[in-house]
């Protein structure tokens, strides 16, 4: 199969009004930054809560194209206002500690359960033509029973965010099959690049790596046996704009993942090389974490690829690199 540039992804968003909640994090304004690029009408809402990842600076290089709204998902009157007259939603706001979810679990339920209920409430009332992509999660798995994992995979999250972001996707399918809505949902997997959180763990683990290494620090390894798979920002912007831009897509879910398969010692090994410094212990499992780790896991993104095209083109050492060079540019900016 020929391999899809940007160019032909990005030409049929031009002067389209597209919407994206949590389009201050590190997805969503990686994908702002690409569709104001590409000429759209962007609006990017944030509630800009600081345990949730939303930094103005990182649509600092289109702050004049994209139309930033400060507004929280759980507030349905805001919501009922910012989904009309839009032609696309990227759904990407949520609550993303796994831990954090463990520990207040009524925010969470707030923020990927019901807030998702509200935002397709006002998509079927003010705006039901409105072509709408969900990132859900590969947390709702739970940990494998078989290798790679594909859709057909039972679901038996391990933590109440694997429990809530489900409901939210199941929402997000069950307005599609009921009233039509169109509605398709991308289970991410591990997800990295300029614009993380790195400050601390609340996105990703690779995150506080990242600073650490830049910071001079040593970091710590849970475990370390664990295989994992990861995505570069830029393939999985890329597979938001070819999900919300594809007929076939609608009603259906699919997993994100790559052919690269590293362990987490492996992948801290990489980071140090392609840095040039760095160092890391290996740890046991702190006991909160064990209760809701999930071992093995990377995904089958097959059907997704077979519906689309898409195939992830960044390596993990390309991606470390152009991670590396980001923050290192600009590390002040997110600490």
């Amino acid at each position: 199969m020929p391999q899809i540039t940007h160019s032909k992804i990005d030409s049929q968003y031009a002067n389209r009004r597209v919407l994206i909640t949590g389009g201050l994090g590190f997805i969503g304004s990686s994908l702002a930054l690409r569709l104001a690029a590409a000429g759209a009408q962007v609006t990017a809402v944030d509630s800009l809560i600081p345990e949730y990842g939303g930094n103005l600076q990182n649509i600092a290089p289109a702050k004049d194209k994209v139309r930033v709204n400060i507004a929280d998902v759980r507030d349905r009157f805001s919501m009922r206002y910012l989904v009309r007259d839009h032609e696309f939603l990227f759904n990407l706001a949520g609550q993303t500690s796994h831990l954090d979810s463990m520990k207040d679990p009524f925010t969470d339920l707030d923020i990927n359960a019901s807030a998702q209920l509200s935002i397709l409430e006002s998509c079927r009332e003010y705006n039901p033509g409105i072509e709408v992509v969900f990132a859900s999660t590969r947390q709702l798995y739970g940990r494998p029973l078989y290798l790679p994992v594909d859709e057909k995979h039972p679901i038996k999250p391990v933590d109440v965010n694997g429990v809530n972001k489900l409901a939210g996707e199941q929402y997000h399918i069950l307005y599609h099959d009921v009233y039509g809505l169109k509605t398709r949902v991308l289970r991410l997997t591990n997800t990295y690049g300029p614009r993380m959180r790195i400050k601390d763990a609340r996105q990703t683990f690779l995150g506080i790596w990242i600073k650490q290494v830049l910071t001079g620090q040593s970091f710590e390894v849970w475990g370390g046996a664990q295989l994992r798979d990861f995505n570069y920002v830029d393939d999985v912007v890329d597979a938001l704009l070819l999900a919300a831009g594809s007929p076939a897509t609608v009603g259906e879910t699919y997993n994100l993942g790559h052919q690269e398969k590293v362990s987490l010692i492996q992948l801290a090994e990489t980071l140090i090389q392609v840095a040039g410094e760095g160092k890391f212990e290996i740890r046991e499992f702190p006991a909160e974490r064990k209760r809701i780790d999930i071992g093995d896991y990377y995904s089958d993104f097959g059907k997704f690829a077979s519906a689309t095209g898409w195939q992830p083109q960044t390596d993990l050492q390309a991606g470390l690199e152009r991670s590396l060079k980001f923050f290192r540019l600009s590390l002040a900016h997110y600490l």
